[in-house]
């Protein structure tokens, strides 16, 4: 899972605010005040003094920590702590993670998966690694059935104040929304989104905010992984009907075999630091390839220079390590400078919350 930042002089926003009952999920627009001052959103979104932390890249901590995790006794061991801090940190925050857990793996969701797999793709060598301390990775209908939760916790721990996760929600959504529609407004004119693709979509967390920040646009939601795709087509369609439904596609981001300047935004949230280089490169390329002139692309991750990463203590910084094979590759990767290489222009990066940074840019004419 990533961890990431935040636009520090912004009050006001809108965002989409997610309940569950037991007759399943309502979503509701809202206009949300944020009760932090100024002062206090800088120093909650302070960026560290580094440019990365010192448990990451090529420096003798992460070199240490790379050669600890690599001894497989250990490392098992450590997966398992990881699992169980992910867990217990969840239901310490009221999210019901096995519980959760229990009604996706008890439902009919193994009947979505034949509409949606699709049996001819090569998965790439990167994606067949364990990731987040599931042997199979992505690959698995546990890894699908635990997604929200572990996105949930993500979003506790990026705004630990907050009391609710409805509230977490408003702030790290609604500052990655706000982005988006700023650069879009600042730089796209009065070119009309109608073509949203959400790359590494997972369960359909973000796409359904997408979808409900842009209720007119055409969202397609797009995922290596099979059964978070059938987990996403389920709780879309326990939601009820849209203006315009969600599509879901079981593709490679790298080669989506979608028509040239198919969309005009392209979304790519929490997905880059599950990736080695190369791929990152080929996904830019192939958003490039995708986005209309004066398209928008929006790339939402952990931010390198966020403060609390920088300061997370070994232990914690371990267990990271540990559930995320790619990690110091990302960490090393100058994001912006792969952006402008496969094309983009206007681009721009900002803290959208204390642990996640936002990057946006657009396709010139």
């Amino acid at each position: 899972m990533a961890l990431s930042s935040q636009i520090h002089n912004v009050s006001v926003f809108s965002a989409s605010k997610t309940t569950e009952n037991g007759h399943g999920r309502r979503i509701g627009r809202m206009f949300v005040k944020m009760a932090a001052s100024t002062s206090e959103m800088a120093a909650a979104f302070e960026e560290g003094q580094l440019e990365r932390p010192k448990w990451s890249g090529q420096t003798p901590l992460s070199r240490l920590v790379g050669t600890l995790i690599a001894f497989k006794p250990l490392s098992s061991v450590l997966k398992l702590g990881a699992r169980q801090v992910l867990i217990s940190t969840a239901e310490k925050g009221n999210i019901p993670w096995r519980e959760m857990t229990q009604e996706i793996l008890e439902s009919d969701v193994y009947k979505e998966l034949e509409s949606i797999q699709n049996p001819s793709l090569v998965y790439p060598d990167y994606y067949l690694n364990p990731f987040h301390a599931y042997d199979e990775g992505n690959l698995s209908w546990l890894a699908a059935a635990e997604a929200e939760a572990a996105t949930m916790s993500m979003v506790r721990r990026a705004i630990p104040n907050a009391s609710t996760v409805e509230e977490a929600n408003q702030i790290v959504r609604g500052n990655w929304l706000q982005a988006i529609e700023q650069h879009h407004l600042q730089y796209s004119g009065n070119s009309m989104i109608r073509d949203i693709l959400d790359i590494g979509c997972s369960v359909g967390v973000s796409t359904r905010f997408l979808a409900d920040k842009f209720p007119s646009a055409n969202v397609t939601g797009l995922d290596l992984s099979p059964y978070f795709l059938s987990v996403a087509q389920f709780k879309e369609k326990k939601i009820g009907p849209r203006k315009t439904s969600i599509k879901w596609m079981h593709a490679n981001a790298e080669d989506t075999g979608f028509p040239p300047q198919s969309f005009d935004l392209v979304s790519i949230s929490y997905m880059f630091h599950e990736c080695p280089e190369r791929a990152i490169v080929n996904v830019l390329k192939e958003a490039f390839r995708l986005l209309r002139p004066r398209g928008t692309i929006v790339v939402s991750d952990q931010s390198p220079k966020s403060k609390i990463l920088q300061e997370m203590s070994p232990v914690l910084f371990t267990l990271l390590k540990s559930t995320e094979p790619f990690l110091d590759e990302y960490h090393l990767t100058d994001l912006e400078g792969r952006m402008k290489e496969a094309g983009f222009v206007n681009v721009q990066t900002s803290l959208t919350d204390p642990r996640h940074r936002t990057s946006t840019a657009m396709v010139p004419c």
